[in-house]
């Protein structure tokens, strides 16, 4: 069902990779809903999904870009403006990676040059992002922006990894830009932090069936999936969280507000049995 709460609303969305991923279900709510963007990810990303589809499917240009690159983030704001005819409205930032995670080495023994790589694409990408869009003076008064994260940035989840801080330095970022972009320019800038959703990324953290069986078990509500993610970022984009800022927002059933769950506890006593 659409409301038409992005009619005439211009953005970016970062990191539709595929049908999986959150990103992705977001470009089609902000598409159902009115809204016009520019869909980007980098090169090799673009190579491993099917991004061609989803902009087909809603309509939009790609404009492959480096987020870790100053230059190309400053040629993608500009193709952006130019090609919705203005300044923007919303930013998705949805881009995450762990070569650490990826390759298997534990927490306790990082190869650090991968560790950099990781904080620069998953958090760094985010400061330089908001930097761009704000000396450019690229985005409208009440715009939003929003990056996706996960409450490993708070609690332990020791194979998450290094992810965990990159998390955690992401949503720094957005508080202690959100209060300059709000100040100077009246833009909103929040984080969600989403339950544990089976994406390509996601399904690359050891024990991750764990983790939503978990997370599924605790949360009364149960978790939330990509699709409801996307619903609720429609609503952050929106005129009608106007005054929502500098938080992290969590979306997750009500597991971050959790200590034990009757179905959880079930579980272990069973497991005694």
């Amino acid at each position: 069902m659409s409301y038409n709460l992005l009619k005439g609303k211009r953005g970016i969305i970062f990191g539709a990779l595929d049908e999986n991923s959150i990103a992705w279900k977001t470009a089609e709510r902000v598409h159902e809903e009115g809204g016009t963007f520019v869909l980007t990810n980098a090169p090799i990303a673009m190579r491993m999904g099917s991004i061609n589809k989803l902009a087909e499917k809603t309509g939009s240009k790609i404009i492959p870009a480096d987020a870790t690159s100053v230059e190309d983030l400053e040629k993608l704001v500009a193709g952006a403006v130019e090609e919705l005819g203005g300044k923007l409205d919303f930013v998705l930032h949805s881009i995450g990676m762990s070569i650490n995670v990826r390759k298997g080495r534990h927490y306790t023994d990082q190869n650090y040059d991968w560790t950099q790589k990781g904080t620069d694409v998953s958090a760094m990408s985010f400061h330089k992002t908001m930097q761009v869009l704000y000396k450019h003076d690229a985005m409208n008064e009440w715009g939003s922006i929003v990056a996706l994260t996960y409450m490993a940035a708070q609690r332990v989840f020791p194979d998450y990894n290094d992810m965990a801080d990159n998390k955690a330095y992401l949503e720094s970022i957005a508080r202690s830009f959100g209060y300059f972009f709000g100040r100077d320019k009246k833009v909103r800038v929040n984080t969600i932090s989403q339950s544990p959703t089976p994406t390509t990324a996601g399904q690359g953290v050891k024990g991750f069936d764990g983790f939503i069986a978990y997370a599924e078990k605790m949360s009364p509500l149960g978790n939330a999936t990509a699709q409801e993610c996307a619903d609720y970022t429609i609503t952050l984009f929106s005129d009608l969280t106007k005054k929502v800022t500098l938080q992290n927002l969590f979306h997750d059933g009500g597991f971050s507000n959790m200590g034990v769950s009757n179905e959880v506890m079930e579980a272990f006593v069973n497991e005694q049995k």
